[in-house]
């Protein structure tokens, strides 16, 4: 019994079998801490780049909500700006429809094509006639007229004193441009290089156009241009007899209403 009993019993382990199970378990345990910290590191590295991702999405949703209300912002500026120059000339032409001629001012195509027959490398002054709200001012400015050789000629104080707020370096002067020598006398310097013309001509009698033109050239160096829109099929400066030679335009058909362009100089 005695020796089967010290049979079954389990054998003690030796030194250096319980020094290699707790070496094993030693080694065990480092890894689960270095794994656990690789496990937390990677966790943590992922938990930063979601954090840059998010930060990035929600600079750019910032940025990209800026840029909207920018453009919005200027949309409806420029919207009431509109509204307002329209209202403007709708209540002069009330006033005055023989005078105003239009309802609305030059559409931005009519106010380019006016200016493209403007050579801005020619130095003189450049002489506006009835500019309104500054469409085709604005034009000259953009051609690279400099704003400071712009005499402005226009008959409304209200539209003069507009004028003077947009383009604070030009000449505004109020006054009667079918008149336009003794209108200018005292802000004129030498001779213009152009003169620029949204009058509604075809109000006025032909008699008075062909004055209205011959003393525009009065006013006007050699070989500068008399430039002139209309809605009519027909020259607005009557041709006969006048000594001009006439250049006219094809349709601005992107103006409201479709309008021409006539360019006037001396024949001789």
């Amino acid at each position: 019994m005695s020796q089967l009993v010290r049979q079954g019993r389990a054998r003690p382990l030796s030194l250096s079998a319980r020094i290699g199970q707790s070496s094993m378990a030693t080694r065990i345990e480092d890894e689960v801490r270095v794994t656990a910290a690789d496990l937390v590191d990677s966790v943590a590295e992922v938990r930063l780049k979601v954090a840059a991702v998010r930060y990035k999405v929600e600079d750019e949703v910032r940025h990209t909500a800026g840029r909207l209300k920018t453009r919005v912002s200027k949309a409806a500026g420029e919207a009431k700006t509109k509204l307002g120059d329209e209202a403007r000339f709708i209540r002069s032409w009330l006033d005055a429809p023989m005078r105003t001629g239009s309802v609305t001012p030059s559409g931005p195509a009519l106010a380019r094509r006016m200016a493209s027959f403007v050579d801005p490398e020619v130095p003189g002054p450049v002489i506006e006639i009835g500019p309104g709200t500054g469409p085709v001012t604005e034009a000259l400015v953009e051609r690279g007229i400099d704003e400071a050789r712009l005499i402005l000629v226009e008959y409304s104080p209200e539209f003069c004193t507009l004028l003077r707020q947009r383009f604070p370096r030009a000449t505004v002067v109020e006054g009667d441009a079918y008149a336009l020598s003794t209108t200018l006398a005292g802000h004129l310097e030498g001779k213009a290089v152009a003169v620029v013309s949204s009058l509604p001509l075809f109000s006025r009698p032909p008699a008075m156009r062909s004055a209205f033109a011959r003393d525009a050239f009065t006013l006007l160096a050699d070989g500068a241009p008399l430039i002139q829109f209309t809605y009519s099929v027909i020259s607005p400066v009557p041709r006969k007899g006048s000594g001009l030679k006439a250049f006219v335009s094809d349709w601005v058909l992107r103006n409201i209403p479709p309008a021409r362009v006539w360019v006037y100089r001396r024949a001789n």
